[in-house]
C-alpha cells in the first residue's frame, strides 16, 4: 500500500510554525496542481486547519522527500522542520486518518469540525484532479467510520469548551431555543464560537454588544443579528432570555440594579446568564436574584472536566471501532493490490486452455478417437499449466529458498504429509 501522510499538528509544532505551513483555501487548487506535477506523486489531498497541515498522498519511492522539499520551498521556510514533521505510512497512515476524522487527534477531544474540514479538503482535491482510487477509498471509509463513531459512542455528546458548555447549560433552561433572544457581550473568539453553537441549535434572534461597534456588526451580520455598543446593554436586557458575556472589561457590564429593572419588565420570566469573563462581566450579586440562572467560567470548567471524563471513555470505545475498521480496510486494499496479478494469472491460464482446446478440436475433426483426444487434452493442459511453476520451484529448491516452496504448498493446498 503506497499511502503515506506528511504533516505537522498542534502536538508537534507551535502555533508560530503551524501558521507558516498553513494553506489559505484560495491557495489549495494551485498547490495541488504543483504537487501533481512532481514525478513521484500519484495522488494528494491537503488538509490544512489552525491545528494541522497534513498532506495525504499516494507516493512512489522518494515521494515523501519530494513533498517535504516542496513544502519548504512553497512556504519559503528556512532551516529544518524535521523535528516537527511526522510521516505515517501503510496501516499507521490509515489509523491516523480515521482517528483525525473521528476527532480523536484534535486539540479538543471529539470535536466535530475536523470532519467537515476533511470533507472540504477532499472535495477541493477531487475538483483539482489530484485524487484517485487510493485516496478516494481512504477518505470515503474515514467519513463512514466517523459517522459510525458518532452514532455508536457518546464522543460528541458532552460539552468540552466553555462556549459549548454555556450553550448546553442554556438548553437545560430553555429546551427550544428557537423562540428565545440571546444577548452576547463581546465579539472575540469565544463569543463567535458561542454564536455558532446557538445558531446551529435554532436560535434566530441575536444581539451582539461590543466596545468596537464595527466588530459587533461584522459578527452580527454572519447570524442575521444586530449590533449595539456596550453602553446600550441596559436598554436590551429585558429582551434577553440568554446572556453570555466574555470581554476584557475591568468593571462589571451587567449590574444588579439594572438586572432587577430588566426582570420587572420581563415579568420575571427566567434568564440564563453565563459569565465567561475574568474578571467578571456580571456583578456577583446578580446570582441572588430570583429567576436568574447565573454560571461563571469556574462553574462551566467543572462541567467540562466531568464531560472530558465521559469523552475519554467514549474515545476508548471509538478506538476499538477504528482498529476494527482499519483491519478491514487494510485487508480490502491487500485484496485490491492482488487483483491485477490474479487477473493476469487467469488470463495466462485461459490462453493456454484456448490453445490446447483448439488443437483438440482439430484432432477430433481429423478423425482421431475421442478417448485419445481427451487424454491429450488433460495431459497437455496439465503440463502447460504446471511447466513454469515446476521450473521455478526446482530453481528455488536449488537455491535453498524455502519461502517459495512453502508459498507453493499454500497456493496449491498441499499438506506437509
Amino acid at each position: 500500500m503506497p499511502l503515506k501522510i506528511l504533516g505537522v499538528n498542534h502536538r508537534t509544532a507551535p502555533v508560530e510554525l503551524r501558521e507558516k505551513v498553513a494553506f489559505d483555501p484560495t491557495q489549495l487548487n494551485g498547490a495541488l496542481h504543483e504537487l501533481m506535477a512532481l514525478p513521484e506523486i500519484e495522488e494528494v489531498v491537503i488538509v490544512s486547519t489552525c491545528n494541522r497541515t497534513e498532506l495525504y498522498g499516494d507516493y512512489l519511492n522518494g515521494g515523501v522527500r519530494q513533498t517535504r522539499d516542496w513544502l519548504m520551498e512553497y512556504h519559503s521556510l528556512s532551516g529544518s522542520m524535521d523535528d516537527c514533521l511526522y510521516t505515517f505510512d501503510k496501516q499507521r497512515a490509515v489509523s491516523h486518518t480515521f482517528s483525525v476524522a473521528c476527532g480523536l487527534d484534535s486539540a479538543i477531544l471529539g470535536e466535530p469540525q475536523i470532519l467537515g474540514q476533511m470533507k472540504d479538503a477532499y472535495r477541493t482535491a477531487k475538483e483539482a484532479g489530484s485524487t484517485g482510487p487510493v485516496l478516494h477509498g481512504l477518505f470515503q471509509q474515514a467519513f463512514s467510520v466517523a459517522k459510525q463513531v458518532r452514532t455508536d459512542t457518546d464522543i460528541g455528546a458532552s460539552a468540552v469548551s466553555v462556549a459549548f458548555a454555556a450553550v448546553s447549560m442554556a438548553r437545560q433552561v430553555f429546551a427550544d431555543l428557537g423562540n428565545n433572544t440571546a444577548l452576547l457581550i463581546g465579539a472575540g473568539e469565544t463569543i463567535e464560537l458561542t454564536a455558532r453553537h446557538l445558531h446551529a441549535r435554532g436560535l434566530n434572534r441575536m444581539i451582539i454588544a461590543n466596545r468596537s461597534i464595527a466588530r459587533a456588526r461584522a459578527l452580527a451580520h454572519q447570524f442575521k443579528g444586530y449590533a449595539i455598543e456596550l453602553g446600550e446593554i441596559p436598554d436590551h436586557l429585558a429582551d434577553a432570555d440568554i446572556i453570555i458575556s466574555a470581554t476584557a472589561s475591568p468593571e462589571p457590564l451587567v449590574r444588579r440594579q439594572v438586572m432587577e429593572k430588566a426582570l420587572e419588565a420581563r415579568r420575571h420570566r427566567p434568564v440564563f446568564i453565563a459569565d465567561l469573563a475574568v474578571p467578571r462581566d456580571v456583578e456577583e450579586t446578580v446570582a441572588d436574584l430570583e429567576d436568574v440562572y447565573l454560571y461563571t467560567v469556574d462553574d462551566l470548567q467543572g462541567v467540562i472536566r466531568e464531560n472530558l471524563k465521559s469523552r475519554r471513555q467514549a474515545a476508548r470505545q471509538a478506538q476499538q471501532i477504528i482498529e476494527a475498521e482499519v483491519a478491514r480496510f487494510v485487508m480490502a486494499q491487500r485484496i485490491r493490490d492482488a487483483a491485477p496479478t490474479i487477473r493476469a494469472m487467469r488470463g495466462k491460464a485461459e490462453e493456454i486452455r484456448d490453445d490446447v482446446f483448439r488443437n483438440a478440436r482439430r484432432q477430433l475433426a481429423g478423425g482421431r478417437a475421442p478417448e485419445e483426444v481427451l487424454d491429450y487434452l488433460a495431459r497437455t493442459l496439465t503440463n502447460k499449466l504446471m511447466h513454469i511453476p515446476s521450473s521455478e520451484l526446482r530453481k528455488a529448491s536449488e537455491r535453498g529458498d524455502g519461502d517459495i516452496l512453502r508459498a507453493a504448498k499454500n497456493l496449491f493446498g498441499i499438506d506437509d504429509d
